[in-house]
């Protein structure tokens, strides 16, 4: 059931395109274990970070969805704050994004923190939004975004100014894809044009400067996260209801995965 606002009685507006966030959640964590598989085990082969690219804008709608439907916000963002604070060590350590210290809470805790920081920071940006307590809407976001810089969430301040903008355009399809494409176009620019795909050399170079230029828009490392467009736009026909225990359970688990397989191949 959708949330209801405690004073005003009144159902905010649902989101449109997909909304089954439980085979979406599915996808995300396939496409995140290979970009993550690419980034430890396999650097040599980028097109599995390309193809990583996809799973967050997926993780990132499932919030939004997950905030308008949910009945009891401070229990959603519990639930976050408590699966980052017990996956830290285990992705710090897989990821190799532990500290060089003796001390193993500074080792584990105060590296490069996992998504579930940008994804708490958002969350609790977007509740401030709703509530609009005490100029919420303004500060909450503001701070949210300040955090994300100084504590070096993933993805950044990006990442949780993304996801605002992925709630505002939430209730219209051509909204959704206006804010993604002008997001991962602008995010996209402070990468290198792609060169080859797949073991296909792509020579842009060869093409008139008026095709060239905006195809090479396209063909940057952030901007391929626009590859997840077709699963947020379309609905799926079935739904798969994940319980929560299996939806924060599958992070930790692809995490030994990666684990397993760098081991096995180093």
């Amino acid at each position: 059931m959708e949330a209801i606002h405690p004073e005003t009685g009144s159902r905010p507006p649902l989101p449109a395109g997909n909304t089954d966030t439980g085979t979406l959640k599915l996808i995300a964590l396939f496409f995140m274990l290979i970009d993550h598989l690419g980034a430890v085990v396999f650097p040599q082969v980028p097109e599995m970070r390309i193809l990583g690219r996809i799973a967050f804008p997926l993780y990132a709608w499932c919030m939004v969805v997950g905030f308008c439907y949910t009945r009891s916000v401070p229990r959603y963002l519990g639930r976050i704050l408590l699966m980052g604070i017990l996956v830290q060590p285990l992705y710090a350590h897989v990821m190799n994004h532990r500290l060089s210290s003796p001390n193993l809470f500074l080792s584990f805790y105060c590296g490069k923190p996992s998504i579930f920081l940008t994804l708490f920071l958002a969350l609790a940006a977007l509740w401030g939004i709703r509530e609009r307590k005490y100029l919420s809407h303004i500060w909450a976001p503001a701070l949210a975004l300040f955090l994300a810089t100084v504590l070096h969430a993933d993805y950044g301040w990006k990442g949780v100014l993304f996801i605002l903008m992925l709630y505002a355009g939430r209730t219209s399809r051509p909204a959704i894809a206006a804010v993604m494409t002008a997001f991962f176009l602008f995010w996209g620019t402070g990468y290198a044009v792609t060169q080859s795909l797949f073991g296909i050399p792509l020579n842009l170079n060869q093409l008139p400067s008026g095709l060239s230029q905006p195809l090479s828009a396209f063909l940057r490392l952030e901007t391929y996260g626009l590859l997840s467009l077709f699963f947020i736009l379309i609905p799926f026909r079935r739904q798969i209801r994940l319980p929560h225990w299996i939806s924060y359970g599958l992070y930790p688990a692809h995490l030994l995965v990666v684990w397993l397989v760098k081991a096995l191949v180093h």
